[in-house]
């Protein structure tokens, strides 16, 4: 029996360390070297690591003759097609967006936003599927994205540390905002999170001055109470109601109920609206009782089994870059 079960363990440790093997090989072929970003720094070298290791770049791209992944543009000089590494090769690049956009470009502007919004432009013969680096499951933050940049801008480029590492363009300011924001989330994609805003929130709130109406409160600068309102809100939306948005029982002299915020008192009047956003108007004169209950509130609590964990974190990083107007 002893003989059986030692036979077996044997087996699963050969199984074991054939599948380790042909993970490690087939990370040697595409170029990787599994090095970590921790503590990089905002250097070439620190943006090689990343290239190479946590960032991932090297499963779609190569670098001239290092690597053999071509899904992606090689960021080397390499071939015909690409004649110039990606630091030349940016410049060239730059002066198309900034034609285009009618926003000046930099070289540094162009490698920063195929990173960050790699959508915005796309290599003829290429496809628009490459992942945004800050958002999982790369989830790059914005010391990391910058070694990248200073890694690529060195390959045949001018290389300028102080255009990387310092305030962001009128190209990048944005983009910046994005990835501290999905960093703040603890991961997330603010541009997916928007779509997620769309479809769960807009009906009932307002946000710069758009969206629905009177049954949420505006969203507008939301960012100013901290991720940790912003999730408590979200899952627990009773935990800190806002002013103004305290939910009522009205009990009628016939038994009826009606729960709801009370959206107007006047002329012997009292307006509830559900959380449909449905008015019930009750003749003060038909009211037993009316009251505030501040352990409910009529936003669902049941958000999180709506949506999914990634949803919820792309949700709070768009929600993360809702700043008050003097922090924009």
């Amino acid at each position: 029996m002893n003989s059986a079960i030692s036979r077996v363990f044997v087996f699963l440790l050969v199984v074991l360390g054939i599948y380790l093997w042909i993970g490690y090989s087939i990370t040697a072929l595409t170029g990787g070297r599994g090095e970590t970003s921790a503590m990089v720094d905002i250097t070439p070298e620190g943006g090689e690591s990343i290239y190479w290791g946590k960032g991932r770049c090297f499963t779609c791209h190569s670098v001239g003759g290092q690597g053999s992944a071509v899904r992606g543009p090689n960021h080397g000089q390499f071939g015909e097609r690409f004649l110039e590494p990606m630091g030349a090769r940016a410049v060239s690049r730059a002066a198309e967006r900034s034609a285009k956009t009618g926003v000046e470009y930099t070289a540094v502007d162009y490698i920063v936003e195929s990173l960050a919004s790699p959508g915005a432009y796309v290599v003829d013969g290429y496809k628009n599927e490459m992942a945004v680096v800050y958002a999982p499951p790369i989830s790059l933050n914005l010391k990391e994205i910058k070694a990248v940049v200073a890694y690529l801008m060195a390959l045949g480029g001018d290389l300028d540390m102080e255009a990387i590492d310092t305030a962001p363009s009128d190209v990048t300011a944005g983009l910046y905002s994005k990835i501290n924001a999905a960093a703040e989330a603890g991961g997330g994609d603010p541009e997916e999170g928007a779509f997620v805003y769309e479809d769960n929130c807009q009906e009932c709130h307002v946000l710069n001055d758009d969206g629905g109406g009177e049954v949420g409160p505006d969203l507008t600068g939301l960012a100013a109470g901290g991720l940790d309102f912003i999730s408590d809100s979200i899952l627990a939306p009773a935990k800190a109601l806002s002013e103004g948005f305290e939910t009522y029982v009205v009990v009628t002299n016939e038994g009826r109920q009606f729960t709801g915020l009370k959206t107007r008192d006047a002329d012997g009047e009292v307006d509830i609206t559900n959380a449909l956003g449905d008015v019930e108007t009750i003749d003060r004169a038909d009211i037993k009782d009316i009251s505030m209950d501040d352990t409910v509130s009529i936003m669902p609590d049941d958000i999180a089994e709506v949506i999914t964990v990634k949803e919820f974190q792309d949700l709070l990083s768009f929600l993360m870059l809702q700043k008050p107007a003097e922090e924009q």
